[in-house]
């Protein structure tokens, strides 16, 4: 078979099955008989527009109501292959067209398809005698034209490859002649041409040929045996040349349906008569046997009213010497009501527009039953709760039409089923489903999906982000139900509203045209049309709302201490200062919102990590110990400002803190606070001059007098030629407190510090306060602040 060329047609019928929620299909191959196992019969999957993996997660199977099973489905090849060899003549026999019926079903969900497999006839059959050898005993007295019915060959193939033709050989005393029947097939027979001489040639062998049609051509042979016999003088005769009976189909087996009786006139052994039916097809022979002897007709299996109504069988009787005589027995089949009618669709709409009127004709169909008489009589009706009606044309003819309104939006299809019954008894029925689609007409607007829209977008997005897709379902079908989208123009804070966003005409998204900013827009509104492409069309509006959210764009801002170029500021934190004392705080905002907004304080880095801690919410810098003698007198504190975004900003402040308890002291360490690169060396050396002015008032009282007097009468002079480029002294008035807690300074403390930039003396001035006095003066902090050059 792999060198034959194998032809196969594909037939795909769609239509649906409400009750299963299923689609069904129907897909027709053809293949020739014989093709060897795994032979690929069709592509199912793309023959169904199936995905490989479809069949796989459906569980893809075959059902049939055949106990053999000839095709196998391959799921992971989607092909339909060849289980066991198909043997046209076994699986149909003369029947033509030869096909296979079955179906794919499929789960989740529940689908079935109709597959049906034509088997095409190969020539793979030569014909076929029954008795390859076939014997006469003629008579030497036999005349010229005397005939001999011949066993007839049979070929289980069809058409062409079916037997066609005859021959005989040699033709020295005998020929063919064929006669036509009714049923397509021919009687053999065997001619006497020649005069026949017992003493000349007493025995003769022929090869009679049977011939079929097919490429290459086959053939099959019997050989003949003639035997020629001394006088027989008659022939057996028939008492009739034609039988006729009839019968009832399904007639039990065994039945004796009519006896047949010849005479012949000789005596002795050649007036005895055999009986044999001769020139019969393969169909009647396995209906029918006659007793070889007796000459009766008896039924061996079950007769089919459907499958012929009449049989003529032709009767051989044989003398012992060879002569023969040949009778028709002509049966005719009487009905029985065992066949369901059969539904035939002449002409069908698929589909109708939901606008269709009353009486539209939609299927015509002619019913059929093959029995006769009162068993052949039908009558239809329709499943109930149809808009439509059934409506007789003629006898057994049918027209299916529209009995109400349709509306497509209520009921897209209908599965109509028709059912016809007989009027036998008992009666027999059988229905078809007729699919029916309701095509639209453009009778609906769009409907959004909500209301409303709400959708939020974070800022500083990307232009051309989606932000979110508006949808709107119309109820109708096709280009009625396709729809647009169409911003509406308006305006948002005077800027036309296509500026901020716009909607894709096909899809209903939603973009963004620019970036948004949070701090600027926090939402905006807009109206959008969505549009079918029906004639004239129809459309209806949505509000759609943009919230805008905000983004952690923005690092938290440094309000205090306020960072100065060229002078540091120092917090003072007196050596007596307590567990808990409040050196200073940190004020710091975020002009996010939210968690964005919400900003905690941490100490990134610090010289005595021992002694001060920063509140986490409110940046309050305190002692977390008593300060010691041992302690620096520089401080100097890195405060991390970090807010709570998903991404934390943070902002950093150094916080400068002399630890000392008066400006002696602090003097003395002084230049490593100082940050001015100027007379950086000049500075040092007044400052240790100052140190050693103090010390020697200390030793010489006389002297420190008169250096004191001379100090402060230099520096009175430099103050004025200087005085522009003396640094800022903060100077807090009397009685300053902070009500609320958060300022640096809770006590009231006030000082001054004058310092030159040329002369190598300084002044401090420190000023008690005028308001606290006695034991409460002696526990309030000494805490200050000094602008240091």
């Amino acid at each position: 078979m792999s060198g034959r060329t194998m032809a196969r047609q594909v037939l795909v019928l769609f239509f649906s099955l409400v009750s299963f929620s299923s689609v069904r299909a129907q897909v027709t191959y053809s293949v020739p008989e014989e093709m060897p196992r795994g032979s690929v019969v069709g592509n199912i999957a793309q023959d169904l527009g199936l995905e490989i993996k479809r069949l796989k997660s459906g569980k893809a199977r075959i059902y049939t109501t055949d106990s053999a099973e000839h095709i196998e489905l391959n799921r992971d090849r989607g092909l339909l292959l060849i289980k066991e060899k198909i043997d046209r003549e076994a699986l149909c026999g003369q029947t033509t067209p030869c096909a296979l019926h079955f179906q794919i079903i499929l789960e989740n969900p529940m689908e079935f398809y109709s597959v049906t497999v034509e088997v095409t006839d190969i020539n793979d059959n030569p014909p076929d005698f029954k008795i390859d050898e076939i014997k006469f005993k003629i008579s030497e007295s036999a005349v010229i034209g005397a005939k001999f019915v011949l066993e007839r060959a049979v070929d289980p193939d069809v058409g062409m490859n079916g037997l066609q033709s005859y021959s005989l050989h040699p033709t020295d005393h005998f020929t063919l002649k064929l006669q036509k029947q009714a049923d397509g097939g021919q009687i053999v027979r065997m001619v006497l041409e020649k005069a026949l001489d017992r003493e000349n040639k007493g025995q003769m062998t022929l090869v009679l040929t049977a011939l079929d049609g097919g490429d290459p051509q086959l053939t099959g042979t019997a050989q003949i045996h003639v035997t020629v016999l001394d006088v027989n003088d008659n022939a057996p005769v028939f008492t009739n040349p034609v039988y006729k009976t009839s019968i009832t189909e399904n007639t039990a087996i065994g039945t004796a349906v009519i006896k047949v009786s010849a005479n012949d006139a000789d005596e002795g052994s050649n007036s005895k008569i055999s009986y044999s039916i001769t020139n019969a097809a393969n169909s009647i022979l396995q209906l029918f046997e006659i007793d070889i002897y007796i000459g009766e007709l008896k039924i061996i299996r079950n007769i089919d009213y459907e499958k012929s109504h009449h049989y003529e069988i032709h009767i051989q009787a044989k003398d012992e010497g060879g002569l023969t005589d040949t009778c028709k027995i002509s049966i005719d089949v009487m009905d029985a009501n065992d066949n369901s009618p059969v539904i035939n669709i002449m002409s069908k709409l698929n589909m109708i527009p939901e606008d269709s009127k009353p009486d539209t004709v939609i299927t015509m169909i002619n019913v059929h039953d093959p029995d006769s008489g009162e068993n052949g009589k039908v009558y239809c009706t329709l499943n109930e709760n149809m808009p439509f009606t059934l409506k007789s044309t003629s006898n057994n003819f049918f027209s299916l039409v529209t009995d109400l309104n349709l509306d497509r939006e209520r009921d897209s299809e209908y599965n109509i089923s028709i059912k016809c019954a007989d009027e036998g008894v008992p009666s027999l029925s059988s229905s078809i489903t007729i699919p029916i689609q309701i095509t639209d007409v453009n009778d609906n607007a769009p409907v959004f999906e909500k209301s409303s829209y709400e959708a939020s977008v974070l800022e500083n997005n990307t232009p051309g982000l989606s932000i979110f897709r508006i949808n709107a379902r119309d109820a109708d079908q096709n280009q009625n139900a396709r729809v647009s989208y169409l911003l509406e123009d308006s305006s948002v804070n005077g800027v036309s509203v296509s500026s901020y966003v716009s909607v894709m005409a096909d899809s209903g998204v939603v973009q963004a045209v620019r970036s948004f900013d949070y701090e600027q827009i926090k939402e905006f509104r807009f109206c959008v049309r969505a549009q079918d492409g029906g004639s004239p069309p129809l459309s209806s509006n949505v509000t759609v709302r943009i919230i805008i959210q905000d983004q952690n764009d923005n690092a938290p801002q440094i309000l205090y201490p306020v960072q100065t170029v060229g002078s540091p500021v120092a917090e003072m934190v007196p050596r007596s200062a307590d567990v808990g004392y409040l050196v200073t705080k940190v004020v710091a905002v975020d002009v996010d919102s939210g968690q964005n907004a919400w900003l905690s304080y941490k100490l990134l880095k610090v010289s005595d990590r021992a002694l001060f801690e920063v509140g986490v919410q409110n940046g309050e810098i305190r002692t977390i110990r008593q300060v010691t003698d041992k302690d620096a007198v520089k401080q100097k504190l890195t405060v991390v400002v970090e807010d709570n975004g998903q991404s934390p900003r943070s902002a950093t402040v150094t916080v400068n803190v002399a630890v000392a308890d008066g400006f002696p002291e602090l003097l003395s360490d002084l230049t490593d606070f100082t940050q001015d690169k100027l007379h950086n060396e000049d500075l040092t050396f007044y400052l240790i001059l100052a140190l050693a002015a103090v010390s020697f008032l200390f030793i010489m009282s006389l002297i420190a007098i008169i250096s004191v007097k001379c100090y402060r009468w230099r520096r009175e002079r430099l103050f004025y030629k200087s005085g522009a480029n003396l640094p800022v002294i903060p100077y807090y008035p009397p009685l300053y407190a902070d009500v609320g807690g958060t300022a640096t300074l809770q006590h009231t403390y006030n000082y001054d510090v004058c310092r030159t930039t040329d002369s190598r003396k300084s002044d401090m001035n420190f000023l008690k306060p005028s308001t606290v006095s006695g034991p409460l003066a002696r526990s309030v902090p000494r805490i200050g602040r000094a602008n240091l050059l």
